[in-house]
């Protein structure tokens, strides 16, 4: 059925041109109310309508990627996490236009889950190949993950939220290939983006991480001897007595 008349809508679509039909017009509608609900946060109704729009032919929900990932994201923490990291895998395939922005909200949610050695694993599949390794942010997001790692071989605590919180974090022992790879992903970080500050601070922790860790190992090394040192001399006395 044709409608000679105009409609209004509250928001606007990614098809601007005016529904001719009663089906497309319901589309629109429901449109409205799907953005209505994000906006007052009613994820409930705005997940159902959701549902609704993704089924239909006249609806590309690959284009509305980061929607479907807004709506995911207000499940049950619990649950939460690894959904949405199975959404953008499943998107990665599905919407190759968006994959390197989808590729960085990936990792993001892979770090913050604590599931660093996945996040460099994903990076480490895309980072040789156009137009990822061009892309600077990639790399610092390797060399960070490889900081981190030739640290600790157990993820980040659920609790990280922060990048920052790497460069306070020290442990016994390292691991100086990861160092070294963690290096090489600044290097291409710095040609690709120069003026970037965040650059210089991980290049320093890098550069610095070894000595300080080695520096704890001498300490540690010092106490030991100390203790021994004060051990014998208290069994001398001992003796004497």
């Amino acid at each position: 059925m044709s409608l000679p008349q105009t409609h209004t809508f509250l928001f606007s679509s990614l098809n601007s041109v005016e529904p001719q039909t009663t089906r497309k017009v319901h589309l629109r509608r429901l449109w409205d109310l799907l953005q209505l609900s994000l906006q007052r946060q009613q994820f409930d109704r705005a997940k159902r309508i959701w549902a609704i729009l993704i089924r239909c032919k006249e609806f590309d929900w690959k284009v509305l990627w980061t929607t479907g990932l807004q709506i995911l994201s207000q499940d049950d923490p619990k649950t939460t996490s690894h959904t949405t990291i199975e959404y953008l895998r499943t998107m990665l395939l599905q919407y190759s236009e968006e994959r390197e922005s989808i590729l960085k909200e990936l990792i993001t949610r892979l770090l913050l889950a604590g599931r660093c050695r996945e996040a460099l694993d994903e990076l480490e599949l895309y980072l040789p190949s156009f137009p990822y390794q061009d892309n600077p942010v990639f790399h610092l997001y390797a060399s960070m993950t490889c900081l981190y790692l030739a640290q600790s071989n157990e993820g980040w605590p659920s609790s990280l939220r922060s990048a920052t919180l790497l460069l306070i974090r020290h442990s016994g022992s390292i691991d100086r290939g990861s160092i070294r790879d963690a290096k090489t992903h600044l290097d291409h970080a710095h040609k690709l983006d120069p003026s970037n500050g965040m650059i210089s601070i991980l290049s320093t922790m890098a550069r610095n991480l070894p000595e300080r860790t080695q520096q704890a190992d001498d300490s540690d090394s010092g106490e030991e001897d100390a203790k021994m040192i004060s051990t014998e001399e208290h069994e001398r006395k001992r003796m004497r007595i």
